[in-house]
């Protein structure tokens, strides 16, 4: 059985900004339900731990790590939850802070992350056989394992796969890291593994450096090897393709699960939905909408660009003008877009709410509650509200790129097939237009409707197939 350790920034149910973190709960407890054996490192984020779990944690070790010239204190501490161990990264200076992201210091915050966890392997006498990165936070290993701790033969047969959970971010800093954070020379910089229009790249790196690389969908693996979508990475990623592959997401189906969620006030599956139309009215009535039959068009949301908000704030005037529906936006973001979605709420008081604000038991009530479901992401890795919300019967309506392509079948008329309503075209009046045809279909046509929403509750998103591809690469790379 092979020992497989998983790195991250942040993992559920202890803290999490968005996937990354859903990712890093769910996916590790499927792989152990597949016989993998698995240990989990993440970063302590003292203010940040959830109360209820601290009776659990337990002091393992401490040591001390050298940050460039300077010696840093590094605790390690343990914590078993669901199966699954968990290591947590203890230091107060980096991790002793008000949010997990953000700081002028973040490249030196997770430079230390990495040489600790790089460190911890031998301290703690657990030396896995593959180690599971993700995203910049932990690109840098694989760097580190070829680099600076090549030396230690213990560490020779390790394995390093690299997800890509948004191409977006990278860990992009000066090259002085390289010696004031790393400790190593000038040899990655100068070969081409890390440089990075003069700067040093840590995705770059782990990208060249990873024994395998995966993305969160199959047609997010395709389009970050293009310009339009490779975040200036794309001719790296070409570079590595024979080592890309696209895994995509689960959600876990037991907590997105309408005949068991207590945050909605009325159960239901997919046999029988009839107890729906109760969550949707007890929807309309706490947000102060009428309670009629009229179709609802929900987002729940970041509320930025990538997103695609921009494009849906332009779509809506016509939308609402034309149209007798309601539309609910839930999410905080880009001040702008946040404004935009207030003025319309002034201007259709009984047609659009906007709730700008982070609340987990309300997102639940709309999927419960919401007929239509949108993301017009301009793109999107993998997205999981598309597939909570099919599980909850609420049609998705997708910009038809990344994982909402390969989750998302867009319904066609002439054979009655599909889960949803896509687009492909990116522009408002595009996804106008495809908010038109969900509005008519759901009005005008109630049984190809129902054939719509059936085919979605039905679909598989559990985390058992995904589990069982990374175990399968865990494997090959192991062998």
């Amino acid at each position: 059985m092979n020992k497989v350790l998983f790195a991250a920034a942040e993992a559920a149910p202890f803290y999490k900004t968005g996937g990354l973190g859903d990712v890093s709960l769910a996916l590790p407890k499927a792989l152990v339900k597949e016989n993998v054996d698995l240990k989990v490192v993440i970063p302590y984020y003292k203010k940040l731990f959830p109360q209820k779990y601290a009776a659990g944690i337990k002091e393992l070790t401490y040591f001390q790590v050298q940050v460039g010239e300077k010696s840093k204190y590094c605790g390690i501490k343990t914590l078993k939850l669901d199966n699954i161990e968990y290591y947590l990264i203890d230091n107060e200076e980096y991790f002793g802070r008000d949010s997990i992201y953000g700081y002028w210091d973040d490249g030196e915050r997770f430079a230390f992350f990495q040489l600790a966890i790089c460190e911890m392997m031998e301290k703690i006498n657990y030396i896995p056989d593959v180690i599971h990165c993700n995203d910049w936070h932990t690109a840098f290993i694989p760097v580190l394992l070829k680099d600076k701790y090549n030396w230690i033969n213990a560490y020779h047969h390790i394995k390093t796969v690299l997800t890509i959970h948004n191409i977006q971010f990278q860990g992009v800093f000066d090259p002085i890291v390289l010696s004031s954070l790393f400790g190593i020379g000038m040899n990655t910089f100068d070969h081409g593994t890390v440089e990075f229009y003069n700067n040093v790249n840590f995705m770059k790196g782990g990208i060249y450096c990873a024994d395998a690389i995966t993305t969160v969908s199959p047609s997010y693996a395709e389009e970050i090897k293009t310009p339009e979508f490779g975040e200036s990475l794309d001719g790296i990623l070409r570079d590595n393709a024979y080592k890309l592959q696209g895994i995509v997401n689960g959600i876990d189906t037991q907590v997105y699960d309408p005949a068991t969620d207590p945050n909605i006030l009325a159960h239901y599956h997919v046999d029988d939905i009839a107890n729906k139309v109760k969550d949707k009215h007890a929807l309309q009535k706490s947000l102060g909408l009428p309670q009629v039959d009229v179709p609802i068009f929900a987002v729940v949301s970041r509320l930025t660009r990538q997103k695609g908000m921009d494009l849906l704030l332009d779509a809506l005037n016509d939308f609402l003008r034309k149209h007798d529906a309601q539309v609910i936006v839930l999410g905080t973001g880009e001040r702008d877009l946040e404004v935009g979605f207030r003025g319309y709420q002034m201007a259709f008081p009984d047609k659009f709410v906007a709730a700008i604000e982070f609340n987990v038991k309300l997102a639940q009530q709309i999927y419960a509650g919401s007929d239509v479901f949108m993301m017009p992401s301009a793109f999107e890795p993998c997205g999981l509200s598309q597939m909570m919300a099919m599980r909850y019967g609420s049609v998705p309506l997708v910009h038809s790129v990344g994982g909402l392509k390969d989750t998302v079948k867009p319904y066609n008329h002439f054979t009655g097939e599909g889960t949803g309503f896509g687009f492909d075209d990116y522009r408002p009046e595009v996804l106008g237009k495809t908010m038109n045809a969900a509005y008519d279909l759901y009005s005008n046509n109630p049984r190809e409707w129902n054939k719509i929403r059936f085919h979605g509750m039905k679909q598989d998103f559990g985390w058992q197939k995904s589990a069982r591809k990374y175990r399968q690469l865990y494997q090959e790379l192991a062998d």
